[in-house]
């Protein structure tokens, strides 16, 4: 048990020096972390850890070598990773069927396996270690703190990595100064919103004293957005120690996790990290002697999309229908049954220890005027590095794209880029240099959202995509207020009649006129921000709507309704394969012998094809093309 700061700092020095031993191999051993994020898992990262285990064991290095997961890299479409320390060998994309090379060539031979190293694209070069990749260098980490470096399931490690000493500062200071330093950081909520974490705080702590409670929103639902999941999973004691310091600033003694069902590593680490910080006198009564109380309480959310809105999320919490309240009050000043009460998404309170260990001038020293410091992105689509990154505030969509995700796949042009999911928009090409930060992204027709970036290329159909995300909206609306209810079923029905060809130039007013009616008059932020994707996409690719509707095109050739799929007959050489592949017997023969070919081509009767392109993907002379 830790009963006092003394004793903290004495352990945090023991599990530096544990820490630093494992990087550094100053125990004569070789340390082998594996990738234990929910993408590698899925990929087979635990079946290599114990494949790892078991040859170690069976060549006698249970001395010499210790295996063990780490949270998220965040390089996705490279992973799954291990990494070998002291010399800090990168291997990427590794298999089960590797293993036993890595352990033979590298672990006894100590020779690098060379298959497996990262291949710069740009330069041809093989690079071992992980902050030579042109996709880290322009990162930093600061809700990641500790995510790919330390092993979750361990609170020595995290307690090497800094953990509780934000906590221990947070202690010695009066709940104004702790608030101060939140303030002057410049911390704005990272769950989308963007509104100024100290200012919330200040509201919660200027009522009565009494019960209070603070909640981690940690239900993340946008499409493609997997920040939280993966702090929760990487380092779940940064965001519990953020609860706690947010807790002792306003006065309040208990805290809820509110993290939906769907994440079951994220919250069994999470449970385990709250139990082993009870068992040292980390959470419970009297911590670090302090007469501070905090308790940590765990809810799981369903997975409805409107339960992140901090007021659904609360009825939730409270066992009733998770549907948004009237505001206000709000609920700092009457929130969880009825008490003051701050809800912080996950990375927010994840970069709250690092303001306090550091001092609040070293947060704001990273990010523009009116946003500081950094913000995780999930950063995927058609994008060559998909993957986890944290930037710097400020950083620009280009440097995002194409310094950090290299570019787009296939040489394709870039075409859009949706931040903030479905309550965000589009950016194009004229926005590549536009600074990335809450205002600059608001002004521009989108938002930051928590997160999400979805890179769109040359063969998105961007009234498709607004289709896609009013379908999510319309799944997950919970029906409380009319205009969102209704509103987006109707915005929905609009965009089908154009993706099918069906619509007039009327209707494409009515759904511009509707938007801005939903928009105007919804209850929550979820009906406010559902037109955003329409708005976005009319503003800057009205054109692509105007042809599906006047010319009956899709541009893109994406909407099935919209295109149909020929046969060049001077291309085809009658192999018959598209013919064989067909599953509706759409393709036939016909009489025209191209020169040079010895078979009669083949055509497809447009009224039989479905249009499900098995026909083109077996062409091998590229015959057969969309229209």
């Amino acid at each position: 048990m830790i009963k006092s700061y003394e004793e903290l700092l004495t352990m945090s020095k023991e599990c530096t020096a544990l820490l630093d031993t494992k990087y550094t191999g100053a125990d004569g051993k070789r340390h082998v972390v594996l990738c234990g994020g929910t993408g590698c898992l899925s990929s087979n990262s635990k079946e290599i850890k114990a494949k790892f285990e078991k040859l170690i064991e069976k060549n006698g290095l249970q001395d010499k070598v210790t295996v063990n997961l780490v949270g998220c890299f965040g390089f996705c479409s490279q992973g799954p990773f291990v990494k070998i320390y002291p010399e800090d060998t990168l291997y990427r994309m590794v298999s089960l069927d590797d293993v036993d090379e890595i352990v033979q060539s590298d672990l006894i031979e100590g020779e690098v396996v060379e298959r497996l190293l990262y291949v710069d694209p740009a330069t041809r070069q093989k690079v071992t270690k992980q902050e030579d990749i042109n996709f880290y260098k322009k990162q930093i980490r600061i809700a990641l703190h500790g995510c790919g470096s330390i092993n979750p399931e361990d609170i020595r490690e995290s307690i090497g990595a800094g953990a509780f000493q934000g906590l221990a500062k947070a202690l010695k200071m009066d709940r104004q100064e702790v608030i101060n330093e939140v303030l002057n950081s410049g911390l704005r909520g990272r769950g989308g919103g963007g509104f100024p974490t100290g200012r919330k705080w200040q509201f919660a702590f200027a009522q009565p004293e009494g019960q209070k409670y603070v909640v981690c929103n940690g239900d993340e639902g946008d499409p493609g957005a997997f920040m939280d999941r993966s702090i929760l999973e990487g380092n779940p004691l940064a965001v519990i120690e953020g609860m706690m310091i947010a807790g002792y600033a306003i006065g309040a003694q208990d805290g809820y996790f509110y993290v939906r069902a769907e994440y079951p590593i994220a919250v069994n680490r999470l449970k385990l990290a709250i139990k082993q910080a009870e068992e040292l006198g980390l959470i419970g009564d009297n911590i670090l002697g302090s007469g501070f109380n905090f308790r940590g309480h765990l809810r799981l959310g369903a997975g409805a999309f409107v339960c992140g809105e901090e007021t659904a999320l609360l009825n939730s919490i409270e066992g009733l229908r998770g549907m948004p309240r009237p505001r206000p009050p709000f609920p700092a000043v009457k929130g969880l049954w009825g008490c003051p009460t701050i809800v912080n998404n996950v990375e927010t309170l994840a970069c709250v220890p690092y303001i306090l260990r550091n001092g609040f001038e070293i947060f704001a020293c990273h990010g523009s005027e009116g946003s500081k410091g950094s913000k995780v992105f999930a950063l995927g689509g058609k994008i060559n590095n998909v993957g986890l990154v944290e930037v710097p505030m400020g950083t620009t969509l280009r440097e995002l794209i194409y310094d950090i995700g290299g570019g787009i796949p296939n040489g394709k042009k870039f075409k859009a880029i949706q931040t903030g999911g479905p309550s965000g928009g589009c950016l194009t090409e004229a926005d590549l240099d536009a600074e990335i930060d809450f205002d600059n992204l608001v002004a521009k027709g989108s938002m930051m959202g928590s997160g999400g970036a979805i890179v769109m290329d040359e063969d998105n159909c961007m009234v498709d995509v607004a289709k896609f995300y009013m379908e999510f909206i319309c799944d997950e609306s919970c029906g409380k207020c009319s205009p969102c209810r209704i509103g987006t079923k109707r915005m929905l029905e609009y965009l089908t009649k154009i993706c099918e060809g069906n619509a007039t130039m009327d209707d494409l007013k009515a759904l511009e006129e509707l938007a801005e009616n939903v928009r105007n008059n919804s209850l929550c932020a979820l009906g406010q921000t559902a037109p955003n994707p329409i708005l976005s996409t009319l503003s800057h690719f009205r054109d692509e709507y105007i042809a599906h509707i006047v010319d009956k095109k899709c541009p893109a050739h994406v909407c099935k309704n919209l295109m149909k799929y020929e046969i060049n007959p001077d291309k085809c050489i009658g192999c018959g394969l598209c013919e064989r592949q067909c599953p509706v017997a759409a393709i036939e023969k016909t009489d025209y012998i191209a020169p040079f070919h010895k078979l009669p081509s083949r055509s497809i009767d447009a009224k039989k094809c479905v249009k499900c392109g098995l026909c083109i993907a077996s062409c091998k002379f590229k015959a057969i093309f969309k229209n």
